[in-house]
């Protein structure tokens, strides 16, 4: 079966009829009240009307990004952000509730979905079936069971989309995926990708009390599809819930869609066999302060077996418990040339090891590596091997200027006009960030994973079911 072919499974997964269900073109009508439509292409020199959902943080910087065309509404179900971000866009309508955003702008063409992890499946899963394209923030969502039907969605309803994951729009890392494919440093048995996340508090549990609600803040849009707790003022909103399972997916799914973009692509990281996890201690409301997990890739499109470890964190500060210190990396027998050519390891990075030798990124992003083969005695910039100068380029390249971000977004914008189908699209997108997720459910489930792909399920563990599929909050069914 190829990658690319993803059934829904009847074990773990959806059946057919509730996959035929949930993408029934009454299911936008259900929430929004609105009926579907194909999505409107556009020529090069026309304007797409935008709609943001989650209109602060990144949500903030993704409308700038997309200033060239018309921001039609703007929605946030904090009414003091809207009130800023109205300052700077004073002919966007403004929303607290995107459902009325979806029913009432009837021109809108694309969707931009930046609220935190727990709402950007329900969004873009109404948004796909209004037949408009969406870009949505990394991680793409916060369950095995929407990434694999986002996925399915983009492709049956023909809209054009991207993952906010901006690393790949940069000419390295296309080059790198480029240069571990033609085989120069042989066949690749490990990965080792690491994160300096999470910024945030991790490893609490959950305050007791309750809090006023903030005049501005609709706390139960705002809760959305997760069951209701009390609202704490400075616990949540605005950015601390990254940290909390009900909202988030911690280091590994803020961090791994950026980090780990390269060597999924470049390996052809299809579903892994075996999935397991080591963490500090992890309770049931959020994540650890430290991880380490081991994805076991089997032979797959003539490549052999790889095993690909995660690490995040490290052990609490002793003044505050709810931080770490970051120290929790590869073992020195993998990053001793790493620290040899920086004088140090990085807070991030990847590094592939192969039969001829390895390959080095330095930062989230991918946007530039370092080559070590066998004979060498030390890592070479890629742009400065000869090595790699020989190797042809087989990968378009991102052909906007700006920043990083900035292209990313302009590339998603150019394919929403008929332009090249956008590289971080769902159908890449989704299926790595399905993959990601699964360390979550390792972490949250406390054992080894044997892992049926295409089935959406733990063989050997039928309580992992809960955390590949969420039951969604009454009311708010996707």
């Amino acid at each position: 079966m190829s990658k690319h072919d993803l059934p829904i499974g009847p074990q773990g997964g959806f059946t057919r009829r509730q996959f035929l269900y949930t993408t029934a073109l009454a299911g936008a009508a259900a929430l929004t009240g609105c009926a579907t439509r194909a999505p409107r292409r556009l020529a090069a020199g026309e304007k797409l009307n935008i709609g943001v959902v989650g209109a602060g943080g990144k949500g903030a910087s993704d409308t700038d990004h997309c200033a060239s065309e018309n921001i039609i509404a703007l929605c946030d179900v904090d009414m003091a952000t809207l009130a800023k971000r109205k300052e700077k866009y004073p002919d966007a309508r403004i929303y607290q509730d995107w459902r009325e955003m979806l029913k009432q702008e009837k021109t809108l063409d694309a969707v931009i979905v930046s609220t935190p992890d727990h709402l950007h499946a329900i969004v873009a899963a109404t948004a796909i079936r209004m037949g408009k394209h969406v870009y949505c923030q990394k991680p793409l969502v916060q369950t095995v069971y929407e990434a694999r039907l986002l996925r399915k969605l983009a492709k049956q309803f023909g809209v054009v989309t991207q993952m906010g994951n901006q690393g790949s729009a940069e000419d390295g890392l296309r080059r790198a995926v480029e240069v571990v494919q033609a085989g120069l440093i042989g066949p690749v048995r490990e990965v080792h990708v690491w994160s300096n996340r999470p910024v945030w508090p991790q490893g609490m549990e959950r305050p007791e009390g309750t809090d006023p609600v903030p005049a501005t803040l609709d706390w139960d849009g705002w809760i959305g599809p997760a069951k209701m707790r009390p609202f704490k003022q400075g616990v949540y909103h605005t950015f601390k819930w990254r940290g909390w399972q009900d909202f988030g997916t911690g280091a590994l799914g803020d961090m791994a869609c950026h980090t780990a973009n390269m060597p999924f692509r470049a390996l052809k990281l299809g579903y892994p066999t075996e999935v397991e996890a080591w963490t500090s201690p992890i309770n049931k409301e959020s994540y650890p302060l430290k991880s380490k997990i081991r994805f076991l890739f089997p032979a797959r499109e003539g490549l052999v077996p790889v095993n690909f470890w995660w690490y995040d964190g490290g052990n609490p500060k002793p003044d505050n418990p709810y931080a770490h210190d970051g120290n929790n990396k590869p073992p020195t027998s993998v990053t001793a040339d790493v620290e040899a050519m920086m004088g140090t390891v990085p807070g991030s990075g990847c590094i592939l090891v192969g039969d001829k030798g390895k390959i080095f990124s330095p930062d989230d992003y991918g946007a530039k590596f370092f080559v070590k083969l066998t004979d060498d005695k030390e890592f070479v910039a890629s742009q400065n091997s000869d090595a790699v100068k020989a190797i042809p380029q087989t990968i378009p390249r991102n052909a906007f200027s700006g920043d990083t971000d900035k292209r990313h977004h302009l590339e998603w914008i150019a394919g929403c006009k008929g332009g090249p189908t956008p590289y971080s699209n769902f159908d890449i997108a989704a299926y790595l960030t399905e993959i990601i997720l699964l360390g979550c459910v390792a972490m949250r489930t406390g054992k080894k994973l044997e892992w049926d792909g295409p089935n959406m399920r733990a063989t050997n563990a039928p309580e992992a079911d809960i955390y590949i599929k969420r039951d969604n909050r009454k009311g708010w069914s996707i």
